[in-house]
């Protein structure tokens, strides 16, 4: 029988004083075996990426490796001394982090970067052998004119190749295991699919053993062999991933299943309302770059309009254009009857108030120096209220949010991604706006808190009227959410129709890639019969 590339047994891993739980990862043993993709599924704060860390002996301060074992290639990690575990990784074990460029030097070509790990890890190579082993890597990502990308900046580059590059790193010594924390979650679906296709490619040749973590359920469907779901530590399911996806045992398992959104449309009432948002020629030029390219649009009053789109496209210089974040080169923006493109002073300050965006992270968006309830209160006085009227409307938001009164005593720091990013949506909201922009608000979340956010932006567009532009890479996500949907490619729009209408009849060649790149298109053609059985309720 083959012997695992990994082995885990009741590896226990704890936290620091004062935590929601006493242990990180809690009694947990899994097996990953030669070219055999598992892949790790939980939400956030189950323990996943303290996992990988875990295996490559790198936990954070303040985690402790309290029992258990972990062998790697054969080789028990616990018998070794640092200088020996330093060699074991990126030998025997390398890992694909979420962020390429946080993990690239800017200074450095990306060429030269790869030749490091070698540099460290066989110093005895022959300088020409090195160049050759550099420029074979880069050719096995895929990436065209190995020899030119070698020499170019991190900067220089788009995400995915240098996903591309940090994968070719991760790979420069042929290791039997490789650790994958969310290494698609950035990248807009075309680039997402390439990654995917070429981590399968790689695994099938080299035979690597390839823990992958994700939370999006379209990638497990088409890379993984396996699938292990963590729930606040433990691991409360293991299977093959057929078995998991069409007949998880677990409740939680099943929940998690029944949380991933429909690849179809939601068909939806008519909008006959008047524009609430009407742009018109929208321009945005650097130099000779055109970001945006004469975009013209509108959106109803009280409807969801869908902006989708590759990384570049231009969706968020429209949504920073929009806001006046960033100022549009041509082109109108009317916002209630107005001008929003050429007003300026204490005139737009007033308007602003009017349009307001949410952030894909949330954290970065909030002071994590000041308390909830500050954060909403300010904006509530800033949208036009008294002090009193503001602390009132700030009890009732977080209520609204779904989160409990002594959230507004507490700062950003002390909240989950989800939660935070209800805090971002609370506080959208205190400036009483008549159009909310989120701006890759979901892409982050997992599968179960995305569908929280989702039915709540819903369930407030009802109550309110609001009017919505979401701008996501997920179609998924604006099949569910938006009425109509605008496809954008290098700053102009290609396609705006309704969503039905354009996920099931496509007018052009750019949206057709779109949706063909979309994760699990396979799985979803048997979703529907299992969830009409009812096998992916309840728990």
């Amino acid at each position: 029988m083959t012997e695992p590339v990994l082995r885990i047994d009741g590896l226990t891993v704890g936290l620091p004083g004062g935590s929601d739980r006493a242990l990180a990862v809690n009694d947990l043993s899994l097996e990953v075996f030669p070219g055999e993709i598992l892949c790790i599924v939980g939400e956030s704060g189950s323990g996943k990426s303290v996992l990988l860390s875990a295996i490559m002996r790198a936990l954070p301060r303040g985690l402790g490796h309290l029992k258990g074992g972990i062998t790697v290639d054969g080789v028990d990690l616990a018998t070794l001394s640092e200088r020996q575990l330093r060699r074991m990784r990126g030998n025997s074990m390398a890992m694909i982090f979420q962020e390429p460029m946080a993990s690239l030097n800017p200074a450095i070509p990306v060429g030269r970067q790869i030749a490091e790990v070698m540099e460290i890890h066989a110093p005895t190579m022959p300088v020409a052998e090195r160049r050759q082993r550099v420029i074979d890597l880069i050719t096995d990502t895929n990436l065209p004119d190995p020899p030119a990308i070698a020499r170019r900046f991190p900067h220089q580059l788009s995400g995915g190749q240098c996903q591309r590059i940090v994968i070719a790193m991760a790979l420069a010594m042929n290791p039997k295991l490789l650790l994958a924390d969310e290494p698609t979650t950035a990248l807009d679906v075309t680039t997402q699919a390439q990654i995917l296709k070429l981590v399968r490619r790689l695994c099938g040749i080299h035979g690597h053993g390839i823990l992958f973590v994700t939370h999006d359920f379209g990638v497990v469907a088409d890379i993984a062999d396996r699938v292990a779901v963590m729930q606040e530590g433990r691991l409360v399911e293991i299977g093959p991933v057929d078995d998991i996806l069409h007949r998880a045992i677990h409740p939680y398992t099943r929940r998690l299943v029944a949380a991933v959104p429909r690849f179809a449309a939601v068909a939806r009432a008519p909008i006959d309302t008047a524009p609430s948002l009407r742009i018109t020629g929208l321009s945005k030029f650097y130099g000779a770059v055109r970001a945006l390219d004469g975009v013209t649009l509108e959106v109803a009053a009280g409807s969801t309009l869908a902006i989708v789109g590759e990384s570049g496209s231009g969706k968020s210089t429209l949504a920073k254009a929009i806001i006046r974040l960033i100022e549009p080169s041509q082109g109108s923006i009317t916002i209630g009857g107005h001008d929003f493109a050429t007003i300026t002073g204490s005139a737009l300050a007033r308007q602003r108030r009017l349009i307001q965006i949410v952030f894909q992270d949330p954290f970065g968006s909030l002071n994590p120096h000041r308390s909830v309830g500050a954060l909403l209160v300010r904006a509530g006085v800033l949208g036009g209220l008294d002090h009193d009227a503001a602390v009132q409307q700030a009890h009732d938001l977080v209520a609204r949010v779904g989160l409990k009164p002594e959230a507004l005593a507490r700062k950003p720091l002390a909240f989950s991604g989800g939660q935070r990013q209800r805090i971002g949506i609370a506080r959208a909201l205190a400036m009483r706006p008549s159009i909310l922009i989120a701006d890759e608000s979901v892409s982050a979340l997992d599968v179960s808190v995305q569908k929280q956010v989702l039915d709540l932006l819903a369930e407030i567009q009802r109550e309110t009227r609001l009017t919505m532009l979401f701008i996501t890479h997920d179609m998924r996500v604006a099949a569910q959410i938006a009425d109509r949907i605008l496809v954008m490619r290098r700053g102009r729009v290609v396609e705006y129709g309704v969503t039905l209408t354009v996920l099931a009849r496509p007018s052009h060649p750019y949206t057709a890639e779109l949706l063909a790149a979309t994760p699990g298109q396979v799985w979803e053609q048997t979703r529907q019969p299992a969830l009409e059985a009812g096998m992916l309720m309840g728990g």
